[in-house]
């Protein structure tokens, strides 16, 4: 028995050996990045920026896996299933806080399961509307839809989502009727947005930017408490509607269980890629300020953040079963 019970220790001291040298010489093959919605939307955008970089940082290809659908849960239950080998990451979202309320039942609970790897970007949202809608500004949007009660469409990128939170915060400050309809995803939503078949969109600015620049969408408000750089002038939604204030913010995350020097890396390079000119330059021109720090910090902003959209959820009312 005592030579059983000594190789049964020596194998499990191998084992550790084995699990810390493999993270040690970490990565050796491809890491997937699951992203819990389809291509065109910021989270897409933000992880295959990201992605780009830590791919010639890590010396080996970030995977973007696209895994759209149930508001963002499906992706984020593959993730959090995966094996905690640091091969799967995940794109962690406004979303994955705001469907701990939302959801009167999810197959897992976010904040247990999922280990913070690192903050991204924190990014306002804009308030958009399609051209051919007749207003200019926050107070006229909210003049025609008072005139106009249940026939103004909002779209979002899923319910849920901060796109649609934004827009539920924006109806129950303003006693608005609009009709909600969600997507798969932003980028499901423009050509319906752009063509007119849904009227306003309280997007992330990221993915929306360009077709503002562009002339496709026409920019009333920005959700944060001051004016973003990248929209000079575009006014905050709170010059018109006193105290409304929203924003997104994203950043990885990996299974629980995931080795703490695997996520020490990780959280290495992507602060490296945070402090780089050339990315802060870039993420700047999608409106975003970098959320650099620990996975303390990053996790932090998530509990935070949970919190806040809980009050917004319960107010309006919201819920998916």
């Amino acid at each position: 028995m005592k030579i059983l019970a000594a190789l049964a220790a020596l194998g499990c001291t191998c084992t550790c050996i084995q699990s810390a040298l493999a993270a040690d010489i970490y990565p050796v093959r491809t890491i997937r990045w699951i992203v819990p919605y389809p291509p065109g939307g910021t989270t897409d955008i933000l992880a295959r920026i990201m992605g780009q970089y830590l791919s010639e940082r890590l010396g080996q290809q970030i995977l973007i896996d696209n895994r759209p659908g149930a508001g963002n849960n499906i992706g984020t239950e593959l993730a959090i299933k995966s094996t905690p080998d640091g091969y799967t990451v995940f794109l962690v979202n406004p979303a994955n806080a705001i469907n701990a309320t939302l959801y009167s039942k999810l197959p897992f609970n976010f904040l247990n399961d999922m280990a913070p790897v690192a903050g991204i970007v924190r990014v306002p949202n804009v308030m958009e509307v399609t051209m051919s809608l007749p207003v200019k500004s926050v107070g006229e949007f909210i003049a025609h839809v008072k005139a106009n009660p249940g026939k103004v469409i909002l779209a979002s990128s899923g319910s849920g989502t901060s796109v649609h939170l934004s827009g539920e915060l924006f109806k129950s400050m303003t006693g608005l009727e609009m009709t909600h309809v969600p997507y798969k995803g932003a980028g499901p939503a423009f050509p319906d947005l752009i063509g007119g078949q849904v009227h306003v969109m309280f997007d992330n600015m990221p993915s929306s930017i360009e077709f503002i620049r562009g002339g496709k969408l026409r920019a009333l408000g920005v959700t944060t408490a001051k004016r973003s750089a990248q929209l000079p002038n575009v006014p905050t939604v709170a010059e018109t509607v006193p105290g409304y204030e929203a924003s997104a913010w994203f950043g990885m995350g990996a299974p629980k269980g995931t080795p703490p020097n695997v996520i020490a890396r990780l959280n290495r390079e992507m602060n490296a890629a945070l402090a780089d000119p050339k990315m802060k330059a870039r993420l700047a021109e999608l409106g975003g300020d970098p959320i650099a720090g620990t996975p303390a910090d990053f996790w932090k902003i998530h509990t935070d953040e949970t919190e806040k959209w809980a009050k917004v959820v319960k107010s309006s009312g919201a819920k998916v079963d």
